[in-house]
């Protein structure tokens, strides 16, 4: 099995100005997505799975930070049509997989998607979410989630066009434990099977996730952001945890 993992990150950033390229913990942030990368490829790199690295950027500076950690990857230009604000991340995966398997001139099957701003992520989630995909015969797309603190039957509301308030989805529940099982999609990983991500339409979609742990994984939109998740990062390593990526 092919196995192509991605990292797409722009230079432009509108919440946090230059957050893909910032220091986090004495490290560049892109550091901790490698070392996962690494990790994997350690694990299950073999005859049968060739695992290779593209990495999908209009950033010089990124690049240099790629270079320093010593690792084979494959670089794919940002195009500017698609480094926009509005630009849906999937279409860069997506223009991430064609680019590299026209320079690598070989097909993949599986594309492993890890967004650059999820220092906390570990290998059992990439594992997790991977297997979703490789152990469900019908499975095409897998994402990594958590718990939802809110539930838009319930508790989350919207503005109406009369510019009052309402819930998101009219319901009659009373209580949380009548509610439907929600998430959060945190954007930490996405796997694809290549005829998916090539071909993605909503009918023939059919995805399965991840839970991780709520409290590891933030979107990191705005200065605040990035300061919680530096404290979060500093307590968990306080107290032992995800040492294994800190001390590499």
């Amino acid at each position: 099995m092919n196995i192509l993992f991605t990292i797409c990150a722009r230079a432009g950033s509108k919440g946090v100005k230059g957050k893909n390229v910032r220091m986090f913990c004495g490290k560049p942030l892109v550091h901790y997505t490698l070392e996962i990368y690494k990790k994997y490829l350690q694990k299950y790199a073999s005859e049968q799975n060739e695992i290779e690295l593209a990495v999908n950027t209009d950033s010089e500076l990124l690049l240099e930070q790629v270079q320093k950690e010593h690792i084979t990857y494959i670089f794919v230009n940002r195009k500017e049509e698609l480094a926009g604000d509005i630009t849906a991340k999937s279409d860069v995966i997506q223009d991430t997989l064609i680019e590299a398997e026209i320079i690598k001139q070989k097909r993949y099957d599986l594309v492993v998607d890890l967004d650059l701003t999820s220092p906390l992520r570990n290998l059992k989630d990439v594992e997790g979410t991977i297997n979703q995909v490789l152990q469900n015969e019908d499975c095409n797309f897998a994402y990594s989630v958590t718990d939802s603190r809110r539930n838009p039957y319930f508790n989350m509301v919207k503005k109406d066009e009369r510019g009052y308030y309402e819930r998101i989805i009219f319901s009659e529940y009373t209580a949380r434990q009548q509610l439907p099982e929600c998430f959060d999609m945190n954007a930490s990983i996405y796997v694809y099977t290549r005829d998916y991500l090539l071909n993605m339409c909503k009918e023939n979609r059919f995805a399965l996730v991840w839970k991780m742990q709520d409290s590891v994984i933030l979107d990191i939109d705005s200065e605040y952001d990035f300061e919680i998740m530096e404290l979060l990062t500093k307590y968990f390593w306080e107290h032992g945890r995800y040492l294994d990526i800190r001390d590499n």
